[in-house]
């Protein structure tokens, strides 16, 4: 195959696309991508100052990389949330990543110091799958180190492929809270709300993935342990047996509902905020937010 710019000799197809590319124009079409994202979505500026949730995983890695190579003032943040050997191997990750990046600031939150516990043992006294606590933890996490770090927006290495699935899970149960939230974009509100955006919401995961290969980009291969079996799995297998079939399928599924399926439901997602009487956060109860009632039961426990 020939690259769709230059003619020469492409590393990667894109079958949404009908395009295929060499290694340079690959690599200006995806930051391009970014570009476009962050752009049309209006997620900041070079003003604002960035927090990225990084995993070890290509996503993040790849996200962080290409901000701070853009220019921005983009720190990381990783939590170790104690998941058996795949937490050591998620840190090494990390610590590999900074260490070819003497420039980079990293922000560390380790569940069992700081707070107490680890997914696992979340997971087992609460008798509840570990992606319930894991989301808890990291959605509080993300929010409460902004804030105290000073930081404008907090981004996420969701891509593509990942919001495709949430969507279609979501509208598969009519999750109408949930639908009504689901934009690239999480606006900053009152009562402590800090804004959260997804920059590589354009990009699937095999993209993601063949640009982490071509420019060194060392990441955890390897899903999370605790994820096997996740019904997100199921809905991404789903929808790539349709992308197969009809190529640019996810992307018009996803930003058809963004541009005329949102709408709706975003008018009916007015909750409000007020700080957690404990460790105030803000949250949509009264009294205690959720994740002071989780510690609290699994400090009891």
């Amino acid at each position: 195959m020939k690259c769709t710019k230059c003619g020469g000799r492409a590393v990667i197809d894109l079958k949404r696309h009908n395009s295929g590319f060499c290694k340079e124009h690959f690599v200006e079409y995806f930051e391009g991508q970014i570009h476009k994202a962050i752009k049309e979505f209006r997620m900041f500026t070079p003003q604002d100052r960035i927090l990225v949730a990084v995993s070890g995983g290509k996503d993040s890695l790849v996200l962080w990389d290409a901000l701070m190579r853009f220019g921005y003032r983009a720190d990381g943040l990783y939590i170790d949330l104690g998941i058996d050997d795949y937490a050591p191997a998620s840190t090494r990750k990390v610590e590999e990543f900074v260490s070819r990046r003497p420039e980079t600031v990293l922000r560390r939150v380790t569940l069992s110091r700081d707070y107490g516990y680890t997914i696992p043992q979340a997971a087992s006294q609460l008798r509840r799958a570990a992606c319930s606590p894991c989301g808890m933890s990291k959605r509080y996490i993300f929010n409460r180190e902004a804030l105290e770090g000073g930081y404008d927006v907090v981004c996420t290495g969701h891509n593509l492929d990942d919001e495709a699935a949430v969507l279609f899970g979501n509208m598969i149960r009519w999750q109408v809270g949930y639908l009504g939230r689901q934009f690239p974009v999480l606006e900053e509100r009152d009562g402590g709300l800090i804004k959260k955006v997804k920059p590589l919401i354009r990009l699937t995961e095999r993209e993601t993935a063949a640009y982490a290969v071509l420019n060194g980009i060392d990441y955890m291969v390897e899903e999370c342990p605790k994820a096997v079996g996740a019904r997100s799995h199921l809905y991404k297998d789903l929808l790539n047996q349709l992308e197969s079939r009809s190529p640019g399928s996810k992307q018009q599924f996803l930003f058809g509902f963004y541009e005329r399926g949102r709408p709706p439901f975003e008018e009916q997602r007015g909750v409000e905020l007020t700080p957690c009487t404990e460790c105030g956060q803000p949250t949509s109860r009264e009294g205690r937010c959720a994740f002071c009632r989780m510690t609290e039961k699994l400090a009891a426990r």
